[in-house]
C-alpha cells in the first residue's frame, strides 16, 4: 500500500478548480460505495454458502467463484477464511440483537416490571422469527448459520457469548421476575431447552417434513411463532410446579 504523503496547500495557480474538488468528491463517493456494495455480495455469498457447508467446508475461492470475482480480492477485504466468516455472522447478529434487547426493555416498560411467562417468550421468541418470515432468504440463511455456530463448542459458543449474552440474560431476568418461585437453575433449564428448540428449528433439516408427511414444513417460522411460546411456557411451569412440590414434600 502507498504511504499516503503530505504537503503544504497549493498554491492559488496550482489549486484545482472548485469544479474539479467537487468531481474529486464525487469519484471518492462512488469508490466507497462500490466498495460497500462488493463487500455485502461477497458477505451475502459467503453466508450462503457457509449456511450450506460450514466454516470448514468452504474456502475463499468457492466465495470468489459464487461472487464472480477472482479470488485474490477476498484478501483485499478479509485477512482469511474465519475472518470473513465472523464478519458474515456479526453483520446480522448485531441486528437481530439490538432488535430483540429493545422489544424486552419496551416489554418491560408497558407490563410495569411485571412480566409474564408466555409475554417475555413472546418478546424475544417472535422478534426474532419475524426477522426469518419477513426478511427473506438471506436471513434464512443466516439461521442456519447460526444454528450450526450454536452447536459447535469449540468455537461458536465464543461467538454465541459474543453476541448473544447480553439479550439472553435480559430474558433470564424477565423469566425470573415472572417466575418468583421458581429455581433459579430450572429457569436457566427451561431457557435450555427453548434455544435448543429454537435452532433445531432455525436449522431448517426438514426431518418434521418427512416425519409429518408434509403435514409440517421446516421452514414454517410462522407455524412456529404460534406454538413455540405457548408450548415452552407450559414446560416451564410444569417444571418449577414439580419442584415445588418436590421441597414441600420435603419440608
Amino acid at each position: 500500500m502507498r504511504r499516503a504523503t503530505t504537503s503544504s496547500p497549493p498554491s492559488a495557480r496550482n489549486r484545482p478548480a472548485a469544479g474539479a474538488s467537487r468531481t474529486s468528491k464525487r469519484k471518492t463517493s462512488t469508490k466507497a460505495e462500490q466498495r460497500a456494495e462488493t463487500t455485502e455480495q461477497i458477505l451475502d455469498a459467503a453466508e450462503y454458502l457457509f449456511s450450506r457447508h460450514g466454516l470448514y467446508g468452504v474456502t475463499l475461492k468457492d466465495v470468489a467463484k459464487q461472487v464472480g470475482v477472482h479470488h485474490t480480492l477476498l484478501n483485499y477485504y478479509f485477512a482469511d477464511k474465519r475472518a470473513l466468516f465472523d464478519a458474515v455472522f456479526a453483520r446480522r447478529a448485531e441486528v437481530t440483537s439490538e432488535r430483540r434487547m429493545r422489544v424486552l426493555e419496551d416489554y418491560d416498560t408497558e407490563t410495569g416490571g411485571k412480566p409474564t411467562i408466555e409475554g417475555a417468550l413472546h418478546a424475544f421468541l417472535d422478534t426474532d422469527l419475524d426477522l426469518y418470515i419477513e426478511g427473506g432468504e438471506g436471513w434464512r440463511n443466516y439461521a442456519a448459520l447460526g444454528a450450526q455456530v450454536a452447536n459447535t463448542p469449540e468455537w461458536g459458543a465464543e461467538l454465541m457469548d459474543k453476541h448473544f449474552d447480553p439479550v439472553v440474560l435480559r430474558l433470564i431476568d424477565l423469566l425470573k421476575r415472572a417466575l418468583p418461585n421458581c429455581e433459579e437453575d430450572d429457569i436457566f433449564w427451561g431457557y435450555h431447552f427453548v434455544t435448543g428448540a429454537l435452532m433445531l428449528t432455525l436449522a431448517r433439516t426438514g426431518r418434521i417434513d418427512k416425519l409429518s408427511h408434509g403435514l409440517c414444513r421446516s421452514d414454517d417460522f410462522l407455524a412456529v411463532k404460534k406454538r413455540m411460546a405457548t408450548f415452552m411456557a407450559g414446560g416451564f411451569r410444569a417444571v418449577c410446579a414439580q419442584r415445588k412440590a418436590e421441597r414441600d414434600a420435603a419440608a
